[in-house]
């Protein structure tokens, strides 16, 4: 069964970029999901955008940037960072193994989940 335990239809929350959608359709495909659960998987997702707009700014602006101190590192590499920590500790808390480095499929999630879920 797709979606959360009570077989209800689950949809992508709104405002989700590229990078989140494509992550929450990864994860909704094929497991059934509690409520809180779900708010854990919509969190992921919108860590997922940040990371991705994170990213772009660096990728915009250089990696060094000049301040009154000189050139220093661009804090969003800092900031991008703690987010990719943020996101491998929600997608570990509900069983989803990283993300590839595209940032896209998950692979063998369905056995990962059982095993955090206690199946084996």
């Amino acid at each position: 069964m797709k979606g959360p335990a009570s077989g209800s239809k689950v949809y992508a929350p709104r405002g989700l970029a590229a990078a989140g959608r494509k992550l929450w359709d990864a994860g909704i495909e094929d497991f059934e999901w509690a409520q809180h659960e779900l708010a854990m998987l919509e969190e992921a997702c919108r860590t997922r955008d940040r990371i991705v707009q994170l990213d772009k700014r660096v990728e915009a602006d250089g990696l060094m940037m000049k301040s009154s101190q000189g050139l220093r590192v661009h804090p969003a590499i800092s900031e991008a960072r703690q987010q990719r920590l943020v996101m491998a500790r929600l997608l570990a808390t509900l069983g989803i193994p990283p993300l590839t480095e595209d940032g896209g499929s998950m692979p063998a999630a369905r056995s990962v989940r059982g095993v955090y879920a206690g199946g084996r």
